[in-house]
């Protein structure tokens, strides 16, 4: 373009002060010249900073206004972006002749900006750009699983808890867990409905068997074993046969899940468990344990030939009150009648398994150490990759510094590094990780991602990535800026 007549007034989008002018500016800077021309093209900007008027400033540099605006026009253009604002408008004269500070740049313009110099940086070394994005993908994936699994794990330990309909359970004293094989007597269960405000009290054992396949092979299973017609602990999400099947003499419900596991292939098979035939008559869907150790539903006398457990045993009591019939004050009624027992809520039985199986077990801390893990692989790949990113553009960060930009500035331009680093790769981890979700959907132990986790996955994300930019910081924080005149 030719040359620009009359006094200019001259905006900058720096973030510093140069001699006495408020800079605020947003460069995207790629890459810079060689020294001798990096140097010049950079004082003469200093010096259209300066003066806000390519007239002034061509008169101080002994050089025309033609050939001012020529190498203005040349650094923008190997910079990639405008650096000046040009108006018709004259510039405001401040007290004592000075310059008056310029008006404010909406964050609006400021933003897309950086965004533009910290893509550049990523993009300008695509493979290790890709490098970035697979660790962050590898860390997330990794993350994502763990916490799925902890996540489903923790709905599992309770499922049965959470499905039984009742508003107080009896449950032998020191019972840590639902699958614990501790066993009460009956008479609990006519001492509990001795009690004002209790309106039912159904019996439900839950047992340990082997069930024998047609093949001879054998299976631990979980037996459950409720009074079909009072109500307990019943199978739901039925998908084939019915409740009713399973007055059937030798009649049971398992998981479609773990037919294959049973050595079965559907209704109608049958196994043998303590040499007795046990009939498949109802299949359910969705109904698994955290332990992956099939569940078995059936009638309460049946599952106490199943498992030898005495006619006059039971593992629990659920405990229904009637309408308006105060918690608290049956409860501390109840407790003095029963022997070897103690009463408990659904939601304190569901917390007392919850902590004794993710807690005292370790199996929770087995899942948070294999995410805590993946989040330092993570960590380091980024951190590596940013680091090595920022060395690379050193130079380009030191002429940002050199013709003005601010500490915080080029700390932005990194951090945004690691944002868009932290987006691409959060990205690809979540289609993965749904992809994932659904492929154990139907498996022993599915992998679960609800809306919350998808957040706090992302929020680790952006941490996870922001933290590894640190190093880059520190290397730009000590950068000195005149190593672009030595280049």
């Amino acid at each position: 373009m030719g040359p620009l007549p009359g006094p200019m007034d001259v905006r900058l989008l720096l973030g510093r002060k140069i001699s006495h002018v408020s800079l605020r500016v947003s460069i995207s800077i790629s890459r810079v010249g060689r020294a001798g021309s990096a140097a010049n093209d950079i004082l003469s900007f200093l010096a259209v900073a300066r003066e806000r008027s390519f007239t002034k400033a061509a008169a101080k540099l002994g050089v025309s206004q033609s050939a001012l605006s020529h190498t203005i026009r040349g650094l923008e253009k190997r910079l990639g972006i405008r650096l000046l604002a040009r108006t018709t408008r004259r510039v405001a004269r401040g007290m004592g002749g000075a310059i008056a500070s310029f008006s404010p740049v909406p964050i609006g313009l400021l933003t897309p900006l950086v965004l533009k110099l910290a893509a550049r940086n990523l993009l300008y070394d695509k493979l290790r750009f890709a490098a970035t994005v697979i660790g962050i993908v590898f860390s997330i994936v990794l993350v994502t699983v763990q916490l799925g699994l902890f996540v489903s794990f923790e709905r599992m330990v309770t499922v049965m808890i959470d499905h039984a309909p009742a508003d107080l359970w009896i449950v032998p004293l020191g019972t840590k867990c639902f699958e614990d094989p501790s066993l009460l007597d009956e008479a609990n269960r006519y001492r509990a409905l001795s009690i004002e405000g209790v309106s039912q009290v159904d019996p439900i054992l839950i047992s340990f068997a082997q069930w024998r396949m047609p093949d001879g092979g054998t299976s631990p299973v979980l037996v459950i074993g409720s009074d079909l017609r009072a109500g307990g602990l019943l199978p739901w999400n039925l998908v084939e046969g019915s409740l009713d099947a399973l007055l059937v003499p030798e009649s049971v419900a398992v998981d479609r899940t773990y037919l294959n596991r049973l050595g079965v292939k559907g209704l109608g098979d049958a196994a043998e468990m303590r040499d007795r035939r046990a009939e498949i008559r109802a299949v359910t869907k969705g109904i698994r344990s955290f332990t992956t150790m099939p569940y078995v539903f059936t009638p309460l006398e049946r599952a106490r030939a199943y498992t030898g457990t005495p006619g006059t045993k039971v593992t629990y009591l659920l405990v229904h009150l009637k309408p308006h019939a105060d918690v608290e004050r049956v409860r501390s009624q109840l407790q003095p009648v029963l022997t070897k027992a103690e009463v408990l809520t659904a939601a304190e039985f569901s917390s007392r398994s919850r902590s004794f199986w993710l807690f005292g077990t370790g199996a929770g801390a087995a899942l948070f150490a294999g995410a805590l893990l993946a989040m330092v692989v993570g960590s380091v790949v980024v951190a590596q990759t940013l680091y090595a990113s920022t060395k690379e553009h050193l130079y380009e960060f030191a002429t940002l510094r050199a013709i003005g930009s601010s500490g915080t500035y080029l700390h932005t331009v990194i951090v945004a590094q690691a944002l868009l680093s932290a987006v691409a790769g959060f990205a690809i981890a979540f289609l993965i990780g749904l992809f994932v979700v659904r492929v154990t959907s139907d498996s022993a132990l599915p992998v679960l991602m609800t809306p919350a986790l998808t957040i706090i996955l992302f929020l680790l994300t952006i941490v996870m990535c922001v933290i590894s930019a640190l190093s880059s910081i520190l290397k730009v924080t000590r950068m000195d800026p005149a190593m672009v005149f030595s280049r």
